[in-house]
């Protein structure tokens, strides 16, 4: 996507034009990027995922076997965890949790959640388009369902996480703020900023995608009525693809959790109850 020697356009204006976070396309040139054949394999492991958010990569891997597809355990593992899925599914020896002094407890557990930026949920997830892939780090507030903010990168560095959080941030704050265990919450500069803000951190349980069930659920929304039914060819399409949807989702969409209103609508009417 971004040319590191193109003759007139530097990286940083390339950025802009991509509608990517700068940041995210410093990558080092030696880094190998996936292969054409792995990006689709990566495709059709984000489709099972979908259904079966259980499925670890020995699952994946046979059934990716029984649709034909010649792979073996490792090379499936490999891909789920550039994916970033191996957060929910960890691997064997990620039993030792090497980023332990950074995990949090789950504050959740029996919380009635009443009001709109009581607890706002993240989490980071795979999102396909035509020839590549990028990331998508998604905030969510858990009473109304709203999207809060979000922010695209073609690569895992932890900068995309925090640019988006503290954008949000500068128009309001949530009491808890809950994500899984992966690393991009787990380190001294995600606690650090939290702390500064006053916001209470929560994690899920190692392993426990239920606890995010919320964000997971938006995800599964976003995937089958946005990006499976077209093929975003370029970041540029993906981000616009994504926006029209936010905006749909959040201020049209009915939801059957919320008596089939949209999240906007229950964002704003809590506030005006609040003032009355």
């Amino acid at each position: 996507m971004v040319e590191r020697n193109h003759p007139k356009i530097n990286i940083k204006r390339q950025a802009v034009l991509l509608s990517v976070n700068r940041t995210s396309v410093y990558r080092p040139v030696s880094e190998k990027q996936p292969s054409e054949e792995n990006v689709q394999l990566m495709h059709l492991i984000d489709e099972i995922y979908m259904k079966h958010p259980y499925f670890g990569y020995r699952r994946m891997t046979r059934t990716l076997k029984n649709q034909g597809y010649p792979v073996n355990r490792k090379r499936i593992r490999r891909l789920m965890q550039l994916m970033g899925l191996e957060a929910v599914y960890p691997k064997p020896n990620l039993s030792k949790r090497l980023h332990a002094k950074y995990c949090r407890p789950y504050l959740l557990r029996g919380l009635t959640i009443d009001r709109p930026n009581q607890v706002w949920g993240i989490d980071i997830t795979y999102i396909r388009m035509g020839k590549g892939f990028m990331y998508l780090f998604n905030i969510i507030d858990w009473y109304s369902r709203k999207v809060i903010d979000y922010e695209l990168s073609s690569t895992l560095e932890k900068g995309f996480v925090l640019t988006c959080l503290k954008r949000a941030f500068r128009r309001c704050k949530p009491e808890i703020m809950n994500s899984d265990q992966g690393s991009h919450f787990t380190n001294a500069s995600y606690l650090e900023l939290l702390e500064k803000e006053n916001v209470k951190i929560s994690m899920d349980g190692k392993g426990r995608a239920t606890d995010n069930s919320r964000t997971e659920r938006y995800f599964r929304s976003l995937k089958y009525e946005c990006i499976f039914l077209n093929e975003f060819e370029t970041p540029r399409d993906l981000r616009k693809g994504i926006t029209d949807y936010v905006k749909f989702y959040n201020g049209e969409r009915p939801h059957q959790s919320l008596n089939e209103v949209s999240p906007d609508s229950v964002y704003s009417q809590s506030f005006t109850r609040i003032a009355s």
